[in-house]
Order: C-alpha cells, then sequence, then structure tokens
C-alpha cells in the first residue's frame, strides 16, 4: 500500500473492496508511516487481522487498518455483500477525526444519500416488504417532554415500532431537543424510550421515500437531532434498554452519560442495507469508543449485549 502502482488496483471498482492485514505474521511496529499513508485514502476496508481489538497497536498500524479483528470471515461476508456502502463507510470513519462535529456530520449525509440512490440499497428495498402493516399503531404525541425544575425529560413515545425513527418522531425529537439547547436554565437533559425499547432504528417504512438523494441530504441537515444533541453533550443523560439498534445508539452515544439496561441489545446494521448510519453514528460513536470499534460494530454482522457495550465504553453503566 505504499506503492502507488499496488494501491491503485485496489478498489472495489476492480472487484477488491477488502484488504486483510495480517498483524500476528508481520510485527505492527513494523507498519511504515508510508504505508499507513497510502492506506488512509485506499478505497477499500482494511482489516487487521489479530488480537480482538485494536489495543496496544502503535500509531502506524492503528492508522493503516480500519478494525482490527481476530476471526475476519464475518467482516468479509459483510463487505462482500455490500462493497459499496462499506468502503464509504470505512473512508468517512477514516475522515471524521479530522473534521468538527458540524462537518463530520455533513460528511455522513453526504453518503448517506448518495448510497440511497445506489444498487445494494435498491436491491435490499426490492426485498423488504414495508412493516407498517403488521405492526401496532402508535398512540399519542410521538415525542413526550416533561421538566421539573432544571431537568427536561424527553421520552420517545412509538412503543408498538419500538420506537422507530419516522418524521414525526424525529421532528418532536428535534423541537424538544431544540428547546433544551436555547434554554440556559435547563441544566440536565434525560432521554429514554417508551415500551419494550429504547429506539430500533430508523422506520424501514419510510426508508428511501424521498426520492432525490440531494433533497433527502438537506432535510438531513436541517432537521438534525444529531446536531442538538452534540451541543447537549454532558447536559444529556440517555438511558437505554431493549432494542437499541442503529439511529438508537447513534442518537445516544452523544450523551454524557448512556446507562444501559442489562437486556439492552446494541447493533449497527445499516452496511447490510447498503448504507451507512446516518443518524450521527460516524460521529458519536467514533468519539465515544473509536473508529476501530465502531468500525467492528457496524462490520462485525451482528449485534453485541450491555456486558460488552460496557466494556466497549460505548455505555457507561449497566443496571437490571
Amino acid at each position: 500500500m505504499a506503492s502507488p502502482l499496488g494501491a491503485a488496483e485496489v478498489s472495489a471498482v476492480f472487484g477488491s473492496p477488502l484488504v486483510l492485514v495480517d498483524l500476528r505474521r508481520r510485527p505492527a511496529a513494523a507498519v511504515t508511516a508510508a504505508a499507513a499513508e497510502g492506506a488512509a485514502a485506499l478505497p477499500a476496508v482494511v482489516v487487521g487481522v489479530g488480537a480482538d481489538g485494536p489495543g496496544g497497536l502503535p500509531p502506524e498500524a492503528a492508522a493503516l487498518v480500519d478494525l482490527v479483528v481476530f476471526d475476519p470471515d464475518p467482516v468479509v461476508a459483510v463487505v462482500e455483500a455490500s462493497p459499496r456502502a462499506a468502503v464509504a463507510l470505512a473512508l468517512t470513519l477514516r475522515a471524521g477525526p479530522a473534521l468538527d462535529a458540524g462537518a463530520a456530520l455533513a460528511t455522513e449525509s453526504a453518503a448517506y444519500s448518495m448510497l440511497q440512490a445506489g444498487p445494494e440499497f435498491a436491491r435490499w428495498r426490492a426485498s423488504t416488504a414495508p412493516a407498517g402493516a403488521t405492526s401496532a399503531p402508535s398512540t399519542g404525541p410521538p415525542v413526550l417532554v416533561e421538566r421539573a425544575g432544571d431537568e427536561l425529560h424527553v421520552t420517545l413515545n412509538r412503543p408498538g415500532r419500538h420506537n422507530a425513527l419516522d418524521t414525526a418522531l424525529r421532528d418532536g425529537l428535534f423541537e424538544a431537543l431544540l428547546l433544551a439547547c436555547a434554554d440556559a436554565s435547563i441544566g440536565r437533559v434525560v432521554l429514554d424510550g417508551a415500551g419494550p425499547s429504547f429506539c430500533s432504528g430508523g422506520d424501514l417504512d419510510e426508508f428511501g421515500t424521498l426520492s432525490d438523494p440531494a433533497t433527502a441530504h438537506l432535510v438531513r441537515l436541517t432537521r438534525s437531532p444529531a446536531r442538538l444533541l452534540t451541543r447537549l453533550g454532558p447536559r444529556l443523560e440517555a438511558r437505554v434498554h431493549g432494542a437499541c439498534i442503529g439511529a438508537g445508539i447513534e442518537m445516544a452515544a452523544f450523551a454524557g452519560r448512556v446507562v444501559a439496561r442489562s437486556d439492552t441489545v446494541i447493533s449497527l446494521p445499516e452496511v447490510g442495507l447498503g448504507l451507512i448510519p446516518g443518524a450521527g453514528g460516524t460521529v458519536s460513536l467514533p468519539r465515544r469508543i473509536g473508529r476501530h470499534r465502531s468500525a467492528e460494530l457496524a462490520f462485525r454482522g451482528g449485534p453485541i449485549d450491555a456486558a460488552t457495550a460496557l466494556r466497549w465504553g460505548l455505555v457507561d453503566t449497566v443496571e437490571p
């Protein structure tokens, strides 16, 4: 990868969306700065094979790879099934550390919107029936807001849909967070979810319903809860339980404190849909657990439990 000629042959366009680097055979300390620099712009996912997780890697080796896993097979399967989305996610995560939160969110949204017009997302949509006909209808406002003293309690309230994030819930959450950001007398914001789950991710019935990805990008930037969540920072506590999937964990990870119930299940399924996280996850998760663990969660093809999330630092405490 230090050679421009060699790097030019590695691309999802040429059928090479993934590079495996065996960190067990080649000492990590031997990775050159030139190789790491060459990998930074490589249009492929670079997977280090070694001990589970990036701990202990020197800076050059950490810069070289997008994630480190003991068993690369699940990652290979996810990347090969959705190479465009996988490479877009790897590039977005690599770019994030050099950007402030606002610019990083805009980068994420642009990549997400582009992929909505791609063949991998189209394939997923064609294979997935709308969920609305078989789910319980929601009653009451999609977001509940209650103030007590200097605390604002915000509750996602679509329990029949496991608080799936649709337009109404997004807009209600945006308005509640806007209030919290604008009112300096609010010293603490608690965000939780009604029913069996905190948030099961984006509402699948609305995925890709805007035919113009450019407009979808602008709408996402204009009504972005993530932008307000970044401003709340230490004032925000997220209390998660049950399904905390996609947008659920992406939003919760912005909080200064994340409390998980022991039944919490966390995953980032977007790459399998032909997309990348689009609710701020490429910004919130790396700032909590680093880009390598964030990539591992997205590429591993399965969920993690509350205990693993605590070990990674994705949540701050686990309660019964």
